[in-house]
């Protein structure tokens, strides 16, 4: 999708309720939380550009996932990260898609059902709880959603209680070092940022990839002494 598309796509979003508004910003980094991306901005998740656009499956490549794992998609919106991670962690996997918007899981579970998919469990979230299983979550995976998180210190509180032993959180996040990368300022995070907010909430930034087209790739894992 180029700029254009990407402008009509938001502003189309605002006009049909497919945004809220985020009250607030970050105690740590001072970063403004960014608008919700609500129902009616869902055609621009699966839109037919994204693949060349964000390179979902090598992203996928990156972050190692094997079959059998228990994976958390926060934010998962339709799906479009969720079924790919299904298929990828096979019948003995599971992936949890984990949305605080009911028609977004509706949408996820018409998506799985046609394309038969079956081990993905959704979870309708509140703005301060993915409401998780503790202790029970291999690897939890946000794509380009933590900045919009109006709660993310209690989020991030209740996403690392939900990690098993050896768990990793994984965002996908538009970089705003880059000015050519296409989207809104607020809906970008720059690898600063991020470490500040997230190792503040008892996480350490163990790798940073830089290989997708428009992305970081920030893997953090729980520190030992919180």
């Amino acid at each position: 999708m180029n700029l254009n598309n990407y402008v009509r796509a938001l502003l189309l979003a605002v006009l049909t309720g497919g945004v809220t508004q985020a009250q607030d910003q970050h105690p740590v980094s001072n970063r403004k939380f960014a608008d919700v991306m609500g129902f009616g901005g869902a055609p621009w998740l699966e839109r037919s550009e994204r693949d060349a656009e964000e390179a979902p499956e090598m992203a996928l490549d990156a972050i190692g996932i094997k079959p059998g794992m228990i994976i958390a998609d926060v934010g998962s919106g339709t799906g479009y990260f969720s079924r790919r991670m299904a298929k990828r962690t096979g019948a003995a996997g599971k992936v949890y898609a984990v949305d605080i918007q009911p028609r977004m899981i509706q949408s996820l579970q018409e998506y799985s059902k046609r394309e038969g998919i079956t081990n993905i469990e959704g979870i309708v979230s509140t703005a301060n709880d993915p409401k998780l299983p503790a202790a029970s979550i291999d690897m939890i995976l946000m794509v380009d959603v933590y900045h919009e998180f109006s709660k993310p210190q209690e989020m991030l509180r209740k996403m690392r209680a939900a990690l098993k032993p050896g768990g990793r959180m994984i965002l996908l996040e538009y970089r705003k070092e880059d000015p050519k990368v296409p989207i809104r300022l607020e809906h970008k995070m720059t690898v600063g940022e991020a470490k500040a907010e997230i190792e503040a909430e008892g996480f350490r930034l163990d790798k940073v990839i830089s290989s997708l087209p428009r992305q970081h790739i920030l893997i953090f894992v729980p520190t030992a002494n919180q």
